[in-house]
Formats: C-alpha cells, sequence, structure tokens
C-alpha cells in the first residue's frame, strides 16, 4: 500500500528555514503528483504547494502565502518530495503534511480532499 513519511519539522526562529521531506513507498513514484498541505489548530488543512507527477511535466504550484519563499521538488530516484522553507513566519506555524495522487486534475490540486493518500503530518514551530 502507498505509505508517505514527512520529516524535517521542527522549532526554528523567525527568518530561519527548514527542509522537509517526503519519503514514498508502495507506489510508481514519478506518476504521482505530490502537494504538501499544512494545518493551524482551528483551521482548515490549506494547500501550500504541489509538484505534478510525470503526466503534469513535473510542473510546481504554490499558494501566494507562500510563493518566493517556498520551494518544492522531488527526487525520483529516492521516491522522495522536498519543500524547503526560507524566510519562514510566526503564521507558518503548523503541521504540515504531504500528499499523493496519480489521477489529479490540475483544478482540483489545491482541494484537499481530491487527494488520496496523506502522511501523517510533521510539526513546524516558528518562534524566538
Amino acid at each position: 500500500q502507498v505509505q508517505l513519511v514527512e520529516s524535517g519539522g521542527g522549532l526554528v526562529p523567525p527568518g530561519g528555514s527548514l527542509r522537509l521531506s517526503c519519503k514514498a513507498s508502495g507506489l510508481t513514484f514519478n506518476t504521482y503528483h505530490i502537494g504538501w498541505f499544512r494545518q493551524s489548530p482551528g483551521n482548515e488543512r490549506e494547500f501550500i504547494a504541489g509538484i505534478r507527477g510525470s503526466s503534469g511535466g513535473y510542473s510546481k504550484h504554490y499558494a501566494d502565502s507562500v510563493k518566493g519563499r517556498f520551494t518544492v521538488s522531488r527526487d525520483n530516484a529516492e521516491k522522495t518530495a522536498y519543500l524547503q522553507m526560507n524566510g519562514l513566519k510566526a503564521e507558518d506555524t503548523a503541521v504540515y503534511y504531504c500528499a499523493a495522487d496519480r489521477q489529479l486534475i490540475l483544478s482540483s490540486l489545491r482541494t484537499p480532499s481530491q487527494w488520496d493518500h496523506w502522511g501523517q503530518g510533521t510539526q513546524v514551530t516558528v518562534s524566538s
């Protein structure tokens, strides 16, 4: 079965950086779209970034709130996706999740309910 395992979260001061990893197993990784989402207490899960699979030309997509600060990438040989986060702010504090789906269409990329597979999440806390 498909499994996704996030890592790399932690406590970082404002302005700092973190790189999250999403290690996948049980799937033909290069054919899957990968999304990054986050959820903070009392808020809905929100789309942060996505990188499409081979059918989508590995195109990258970002939420306006993180554009220019976060970078999504993937290493198909390692079956791992990454989220490089720079210039972190207090409002970036949340649990971060990666998701995978093979047949998601572009217009559904930002909708959590459209993704089939999820990791367990990793906590990111931005605080001095």
